[in-house]
C-alpha cells in the first residue's frame, strides 16, 4: 500500500522544508502556509523515499523530510514515472500531476548542502484539485484517468522587440484563442526574445517535464539572422514530421509566392509535436486553420491514444 511519510513546508523558496503533523490543500492556492502555494501548476512537490534512499550512502548530512524542499514524501508508488495528467487521492484530498521534474537553481541551499538535488530528475509536482487534510500516514491511491481529457498544448512567440514590449503580440494570443475554440487545454502562453539557448530550455521543459501535446511557436521561421526556430527545433527532435510544415507551405502559396519563403518545421519529441508557424497573424490564422483539423488526430497517435492512421 502506498502512503504518506512525511508532510513538508517552508515560509520561503530555496530552502529546506520542516515537517509538520498535517497539512492543508486549498483549490486554486496550493498548501495553505507554504511559500510554493500559488494559483499556477507546481502548487505540490512530492518525492518518493525510495528516490531519496539512492542519495543517502554518499551524502554528507542527513536527509530529512523536506531536505530537498519537497511537500510530500511518499513510499511504495513510482511517481517518477507517472505521466503528467495522473490524479491521486491522498487522504481525502485529490491533486493533479502536472510536471516530471524541474529546473535546479544552481546555488540554492539545498544543493549547496547536499551536494546534489534529486528534485530535477525525480520530483513531482501537482496541484490541487479537491482540498483538504494530509497526515503522515494517509493513503495515496492511483485515480482512473477519465478518457475526456482534453489534448494540452503550450504556445510560444519569438519576438525580439515583443520580448521588450516594443510591439504587441497579437499572434500568440491568436493561437490560443484557436486551439481553445478547438478543445484543447493551453498550459502555457511564452513570449520569448530570438535567442536559441532560451527556446531550446522551454521546448525541452514543455515536452519533458510537463509533456503537453502540442507546442506551437510563432516567428523566427524566415531568413534574416535572428530567425533562428527551426534550428533550434530540429535540436530538440527526435522524430521528423514533415508533412505538417509541407501542407502549410503548399497552402501558403496558393495564397502568396512568399510562402516558399518560410523555413517552418514539425517534428515530434517523445509523444510531443512541435510545429512552427509564420510570425504575422495573417498567416498563423491561415495556417492553423488548414491544419488544425487534421492535427488531434496525429497528437493522438503520438501519445498512444489512437490506432490506425490509415483512411477507411
Amino acid at each position: 500500500m502506498a502512503n504518506v511519510v512525511s508532510v513538508n513546508i517552508s515560509e520561503r523558496k530555496g530552502e529546506q522544508k520542516h515537517p509538520v503533523p498535517e497539512i492543508h490543500l486549498k483549490l486554486r492556492h496550493g498548501i495553505v502556509g507554504d511559500a510554493h502555494a500559488g494559483d499556477w501548476h507546481r502548487q505540490i512537490s512530492l518525492l518518493a523515499e525510495e528516490s531519496v534512499d539512492t542519495m543517502r550512502s554518499d551524502c554528507p548530512i542527513p536527509l530529512d523530510a523536506g531536505v530537498f524542499a519537497e511537500n510530500i514524501n511518499t513510499q511504495g508508488i513510482d511517481l517518477k514515472h507517472l505521466p503528467v495528467g495522473t490524479h491521486l487521492r491522498i487522504g481525502e484530498t485529490e491533486v493533479e500531476v502536472t510536471q516530471i521534474g524541474k529546473e535546479c537553481h544552481s546555488d540554492c541551499a539545498i544543493r549547496r548542502q547536499t551536494g546534489d538535488c534529486i528534485m530535477p530528475r525525480e520530483g513531482v509536482f501537482a496541484r490541487v484539485v479537491k482540498g483538504g487534510t494530509i497526515h503522515t500516514g494517509d493513503e495515496m491511491k492511483l485515480l482512473p484517468t477519465p478518457a475526456d481529457l482534453p489534448l494540452r498544448a503550450a504556445v510560444i512567440t519569438l519576438s525580439d522587440k515583443g520580448s521588450r514590449g516594443e510591439r504587441e503580440d497579437k499572434s500568440g494570443p491568436l493561437i490560443v484563442e484557436m486551439l481553445t475554440a478547438t478543445g484543447y487545454k493551453v498550459e502555457e502562453a511564452l513570449l520569448l526574445p530570438d535567442d536559441a539557448a532560451q527556446l531550446k530550455t522551454q521546448l525541452l521543459r514543455l515536452a519533458d517535464a510537463r509533456q503537453v501535446n502540442l507546442i506551437l511557436t510563432t516567428g523566427g521561421t524566415g531568413f534574416a539572422p535572428r530567425d533562428i526556430t527551426p534550428e533550434v527545433t530540429l535540436s530538440v527532435a527526435e522524430r521528423n514530421a514533415p508533412g505538417i510544415a509541407e501542407a502549410m507551405r503548399y497552402h501558403s502559396l496558393t495564397i502568396t509566392p512568399r510562402g516558399m519563403l518560410s523555413r517552418g518545421v514539425s517534428v515530434l519529441r517523445g509523444k510531443t509535436l512541435i510545429v512552427n508557424l509564420p510570425g504575422s497573424p495573417k498567416a498563423v490564422k491561415e495556417n492553423l486553420e488548414y491544419i488544425l483539423p487534421s492535427l488531434a488526430h496525429g497528437i493522438r497517435l503520438a501519445a498512444g491514444l489512437d490506432g490506425e492512421c490509415a483512411r477507411k
